[in-house]
């Protein structure tokens, strides 16, 4: 009778020290990118695709990742309607190369407008698996700046809307830009 106590006490021990895996569930939604989608600048109602984008952060040497199933260079580059970039999560600042035509066999062709985007951070605690996440909300007085870098090849965005200025979900509109 004794060794049976002892077992079941030792066993009552050992299960109450155990916790449960710590394992982020993947649909977790984590530190959000900013959905920017691109119209028709004659019809302002009309999704356009852009053609060959590649998009480059300062201090970046490849490009922002837009398109996940593309080999090599093609992983940098898309043409659709919509994007989702990364703002830095330890700056309130972050500045992009928009590049139009990239890799254009007429160099004449391609076209790069700078973009930098403004915001203040807010950290919040999603659990103990995934840590925190990071909430941007753009500056509501100057939330970005248009450039040009070459300003003889004109510059190929003509309008930028902030549409929201809270990023916490990649499924919403942040950023309109019309061409």
């Amino acid at each position: 009778m004794k060794k049976i106590l002892a077992f079941i006490m030792i066993l009552g021990f050992a299960s109450s020290s155990c916790e449960p895996d710590d394992i982020c569930d993947p649909n977790t939604p984590t530190t959000p990118r900013m959905l920017i989608q691109f119209f028709d600048i004659s019809n302002p109602s009309l999704k356009k695709n852009v053609t060959n984008l590649k998009i480059i952060g300062e201090g970046m040497s490849e490009g922002v990742v837009l398109n996940p199933s593309g080999v090599n260079e093609g992983k940098y580059i898309t043409s659709g309607n919509s994007i989702l970039l990364p703002l830095n999560t330890t700056a309130d600042i972050v500045k992009y190369q928009f590049i139009l035509n990239y890799d254009n066999k007429n160099p004449l062709l391609e076209n790069t407008d700078n973009l930098e985007f403004k915001y203040t951070r807010e950290n919040k605690y999603v659990s103990r698996a995934c840590g925190f996440k990071t909430i941007f909300n753009l500056d509501p007085i100057n939330p970005f700046s248009l450039t040009d870098t070459t300003p003889a090849d004109e510059m190929w965005i003509q309008y930028v809307i902030v549409a929201q200025n809270n990023i916490t979900y990649e499924n919403e509109t942040i950023i309109k830009i019309f061409f």
